[in-house]
């Protein structure tokens, strides 16, 4: 089995470095072409199945990459982005904004998700992946935040690494699972 992980398409938030949690918004121009790129990219994988964010965004860009390569396409909203709270729709570099991602049990924003609240619906949509779809390669279409707790659920992070570790919007990261992976997530 193989988990293929990406970021959808870039949004105006993303292009202004505006913090985009749940806050549901379609692709740019740009984000369409870097979904049609990502569709075109795909097109040399064995891929079986796309599960993705129920959030516009995501939904666009599984949509093109399931249209192009006659994948099905299936939504999860354990996959949709980290609720932001009181960050959400203001700058990135906003006072505050940093710091609170690092602290993984407190709510982002005073009113959003904690990291381990994100981490806990992350980590439960891909034990389900797994389980449900042993026999498969599965391409995840999800959200930066996402992207980050699907990488600390196949690779050790430090907090720093954590940190600093990013996804950019279309880019492709594959994970691969053997027999004796499936059982030792049961």
């Amino acid at each position: 089995m193989k988990i293929y992980s990406t970021r959808h398409g870039q949004t105006d938030f993303n292009k202004s470095n505006i913090v985009l949690g749940t806050t549901d918004i379609e692709l740019n121009e740009t984000g369409l072409i870097q979904a049609e790129q990502l569709a075109e990219n795909v097109a040399g994988f064995d891929i079986d199945i796309i599960i993705s964010s129920p959030m516009k965004r995501a939904m666009k860009t599984a949509q093109i990459v399931a249209e192009k390569n006659k994948i099905e396409n299936i939504t999860d909203i354990r996959l949709r982005e980290w609720d932001y709270g009181e960050y959400e729709a203001k700058s990135r570099f906003t006072e505050g904004f940093a710091e609170n991602k690092k602290n993984f049990g407190v709510r982002m924003g005073k009113t959003g998700e904690s990291l381990l609240h994100l981490a806990h619906r992350v980590y439960s949509a891909l034990d389900d992946i797994i389980k449900n779809y042993s026999n498969k390669n599965v391409l995840i279409v999800s959200h930066g935040g996402v992207c980050r707790i699907i990488e600390t659920y196949f690779h050790d992070m430090t907090t720093a690494e954590f940190e600093k570790w990013f996804m950019g919007n279309c880019q492709i990261i594959e994970y691969s699972l053997k027999e004796a992976d499936y059982e030792n997530r049961r």
